[in-house]
């Protein structure tokens, strides 16, 4: 798997027409200022925000050579002062939570050490919590990035990390020998539920090659929801591009809007059938959709089904805790991202503002009308339990995956040694569950875990 080469990776670059701006600078009022359900909304409450917008803006523009920390004490100090503007904020305590949110931003950076970028983009997060929805100030933190943006920054990720290609060579490991195992098959159908950009699937196009020839040829077909049309025929493209360089690999592809109803996945004779679940049903935020996803998962009947989630405790509906956990989590990605760029790369500034932090805004801003809705950040041993009441079965990682994934880390690591089970250091690798998961860390933190599974034998 990990035989591509970065050419190859960079094979799947394909321009994205930027998105319409939907700058709303010009609005910015201080008569349509809204700050709901608190403490103050007076005048002078009014003028404290936008001074603290115009704070934020200076943060925006500073120069992180007159930021950047000098020790570690520093550093606590600025996460304790973010937990106690949660704190303010949770309390729905607006003047406390201004005065603190103040002081924070006049110590955080986009561009200083990995505290106080995490510690940014938290504050952000809490600002607009503190907004309601309605305030032009609150879509002016909340925008997302363009099509273009979110498409640079994913790629940056993915070439300078090992959190993505360790998901996805795990999970195409566990594919490709599930389809080997079969052995009257020579086609593949993979049903994946998010292909993102499809920069899972490049790999496996090569390794499935390395075992067919000119005469005969082995089919892979791809089943693959998207958020919307556009992306997946971008994704499409992309993807049947790369595969014109495969003689010996017959190719097809299907791309669905996610959601779609009375999507029938039908199985061809003699092909072996893949689910991949890579960070899919953490998306889906309530029980009720994970639980009918597995339900039509086990319905496909498949000879496997990879499942790759973040791990966190970040599922619980309060807001204290999810804040919590979820700066744990963020801040181990963060500071691994200073093993893998440059401190004053341009790079690394993308991959947070319109990758890392957008999640953190929206796991601390999610849309709460539903008690169960909230981002589903738990643990292998929660995600375990869903699939084994689904009637699933946990399949051990093979020598050759572990392997695998040491490897990669082995070619990733930059600044920090790599170190195995136990062992203190930058980038980790975790075999859990019986030798049924592989987990990423960074330090003592677990990142994700991949683990497979087929249906139990009834």
């Amino acid at each position: 798997m990990l035989e591509m080469e970065e050419e190859e990776f960079l094979t799947l670059r394909l321009s994205i027409a930027p998105a319409h701006d939907h700058n709303r600078e010009g609005k910015r009022k201080r008569n349509i200022i809204e700050i709901s359900n608190y403490s103050s909304s007076s005048d002078e409450e009014e003028g404290k925000i936008l001074g603290l917008l115009q704070m934020r803006e200076r943060m925006l523009k500073a120069d992180h050579h007159n930021k950047r920390q000098d020790t570690d004490a520093k550093g606590l100090h600025l996460i304790h002062s973010l937990l106690i503007a949660a704190t303010s904020v949770n309390e729905k305590n607006a003047t406390s939570g201004v005065e603190n949110l103040r002081q924070l931003y006049e110590h955080v950076s986009l561009r200083g050490d990995s505290v106080q970028r995490v510690a940014a983009y938290f504050a952000d997060a809490l600002l607009a919590h503190l907004l309601t929805r309605k305030s032009p100030f609150y879509d002016a933190i909340m925008k997302p990035p363009s099509p273009s943006e979110a498409f640079s920054a994913f790629t940056s990720l993915y070439k300078a990390s090992p959190f993505f290609q360790f998901a996805h060579f795990t999970a195409n490991q566990a594919i490709l020998e599930a389809f080997q195992r079969d052995a009257s098959s020579r086609a593949l159908h993979v049903v994946d539920f998010d292909v993102s950009y499809g920069f899972q699937w490049p790999s496996l196009m090569q390794s499935l090659s390395e075992n067919a020839t000119p005469t005969n040829k082995i089919s892979l077909r791809i089943t693959a929801f998207g958020p919307h049309m556009e992306e997946i025929q971008e994704t499409e493209s992309r993807l049947v591009s790369f595969a014109k360089g495969f003689c010996n690999l017959v190719f097809e592809f299907h791309g669905l809007v996610r959601g779609s109803k009375n999507v029938k996945v039908k199985k061809r004779k003699n092909e072996t059938v893949a689910v991949n679940l890579v960070f899919h049903l953490t998306s889906l935020k309530t029980l009720s959709k994970i639980s009918e996803t597995l339900s039509y998962v086990h319905s496909l009947k498949p000879s496997v089904i990879v499942l790759v989630e973040q791990e966190g405790k970040c599922s619980s509906n309060k807001f204290l805790p999810r804040f919590m956990e979820s700066l744990h989590q963020f801040a181990a990605i963060f500071d691994s991202l200073d093993d893998c760029l440059p401190l004053d790369s341009a790079e690394r500034l993308s991959i947070e503002r319109d990758h890392l932090g957008r999640e953190i805004r929206s796991v601390i801003n999610y849309d709460g009308d539903d008690e169960e809705s909230c981002p589903r950040f738990e643990k292998m041993e929660t995600w375990s339990g869903r699939m084994e009441r689904r009637g699933f079965v946990g399949v051990e990682q093979s020598c050759r995956a572990v392997m695998q994934a040491k490897l990669l880390l082995k070619i990733r690591s930059h600044c920090c040694p790599i170190k195995f089970d136990g062992e203190n250091g930058g980038f980790r690798v975790f075999e859990r569950e019986n030798g049924k998961a592989i987990s990423l860390g960074w330090q003592d933190r677990i990142l994700i875990t991949a683990s497979s599974w087929c249906s139990a034998v009834s």
